[in-house]
């Protein structure tokens, strides 16, 4: 095996082999835990980060709820309108929910792809009010710098997606590895997503 080996239960297993595990099985875990996860909050807080693919720059919409929860996350190419009107359509989709409140930066796309998608929602753009996802994208950031990179647009969504998949599990947004302690709950949760798959 060349590169770096990882020990599982005694089996040594290369870095190439986890990261196609986590390709293939991420979509699937994600999917089997989806009729588990709670509902998200009605405020949230949505932000662009920026991550690099092959060398190459891509935007990361992202979105948590106002107790932690991550919505979605998307990667785009660009930062614009169509890209912003993509990812809450994804959201608004997938989770059946309609936010309340929106906060954002000052961004010049929001308003009026809030306005075209959840009118009832207030827009509410003021300095500092997106602590909470700003912080999140640390996170997310803290994660990806000791991966050997990104090599496609695809393999990156899945590999972000999944970041927000395990983030949410542990800190308790599914109906799963609830009886376990904290430390535990993301174990726990794969063995009974595992019986699920």
């Amino acid at each position: 095996m060349r590169g770096s080996v990882s020990f599982l239960g005694g089996i040594a297993v290369d870095h190439v082999t986890i990261y196609r595990w986590v390709q293939r099985f991420t979509p699937l875990l994600a999917d089997a835990a989806r009729f588990s996860r709670h509902s998200p909050g009605d405020r949230w807080y949505v932000d662009e980060t920026y991550v690099k693919v092959n060398g190459v720059w891509r935007y990361v919409y992202r979105a948590v709820d106002q107790h932690g929860q991550v919505i979605d996350v998307l990667l785009t190419v660009h930062r614009d309108a169509v890209a912003a009107r993509r990812f809450f359509t994804r959201a608004l989709r997938t989770l059946r929910v309609i936010p309340s409140e929106v906060v954002t930066d000052a961004a010049p796309v929001y308003p009026s792809v809030l306005a075209e998608l959840v009118p009832a929602a207030w827009h509410h753009v003021e300095q500092y009010a997106n602590n909470p996802i700003e912080a999140d994208h640390g996170k997310l950031k803290h994660r990806l710098r000791p991966m050997r990179g990104l090599h496609t647009d695809r393999t990156a969504q899945v590999v972000i997606a999944g970041h927000a998949f395990v983030q949410n599990l542990r800190r308790g947004h599914y109906e799963l590895g609830v009886d376990a302690s904290p430390a535990l709950r993301v174990a726990a949760a794969f063995t009974e997503l595992a019986l699920a798959i």
